[in-house]
């Protein structure tokens, strides 16, 4: 049970929740203070390495959780084996299909992740209590399905210097949101081959292209993965 710890700021509300940088700009920010207490005795904040599997495709949902902080990614895999890249979550995203029975991807951490598990019966148990919270759940399933048609025309009409620029730019846009700094840097959550099927291209194409953005300054990039942007404008120019 989580401990609770009265002060001038947040007088009911828990004490991992107080320092949860993902708590106001996610769901939890619709929730009251005795709401998030009521959750946080049937919540668990657990890490997870680069590379684990977090659920399988058809395999039962029992669980959400709030990704606090990397990047985790949805995959498909057809029957002959090979695997595409559907969607990335970021924090303060929630993680998983409000009830629905299975999952319908494959969710693997994509980076170091920090997480917050919910059981299933709880989250959805509170959703159906709060309107505020089943409110916030939609906006955001309605941002990812307005990300993914951006995300078609993306895969469908762009060139591959395009395709190879929006794919940064989501990126810096999500790892680090509030676009006010003049210099964003990140590490790339993807190993090529992933953004390669992310993109619908070759890997060798997607170096190309990573290269070009490196001799026209638009990037700078160090050890192979991690990213200077320094104009988070010229990059998004370089989206069309």
């Amino acid at each position: 049970m989580q401990t609770v710890r009265k002060d001038i700021h947040n007088s009911e509300v828990p004490v991992l929740c107080q320092s949860c940088e993902a708590r106001h700009q996610g769901i939890c920010g619709a929730l009251s203070a005795e709401q998030l207490v009521t959750l946080s005795k049937q919540s668990r904040r657990v890490h997870r390495s680069e590379g684990e599997e977090l659920l399988g495709d058809a395999m039962p949902i029992t669980g959400y959780a709030n990704v606090l902080r990397g990047v985790v990614k949805l995959t498909k895999v057809l029957e002959d084996g090979r695997q595409q890249v559907v969607g990335l979550q970021f924090a303060p995203d929630l993680l998983g299909r409000p009830f629905a029975q299975e999952s319908r991807v494959s969710v693997e951490t994509a980076s170091d992740v920090d997480l917050c598990m919910i059981p299933k019966p709880a989250l959805e148990a509170m959703m159906r209590d709060s309107g505020a919270l089943e409110h916030r759940v939609m906006m955001q399933a309605l941002r990812e399905l307005d990300e993914a048609r951006d995300w078609m025309v993306t895969l469908g009409r762009k060139t591959a210097g395009e395709k190879v620029a929006s794919f940064l730019y989501l990126i810096a846009t999500h790892i680090d949101p509030s676009e006010d700094e003049a210099i964003t840097t990140f590490d790339l959550p993807l190993s090529r081959a992933d953004i390669a099927d992310f993109l619908g291209l070759t890997i060798e194409t997607v170096s190309r292209q990573i290269s070009k953005l490196k001799a026209d300054k638009v990037i700078e990039i160090a050890n192979y993965r991690h990213v200077t942007v320094r104009d988070l404008a010229q990059l998004r120019l370089r989206c069309g």
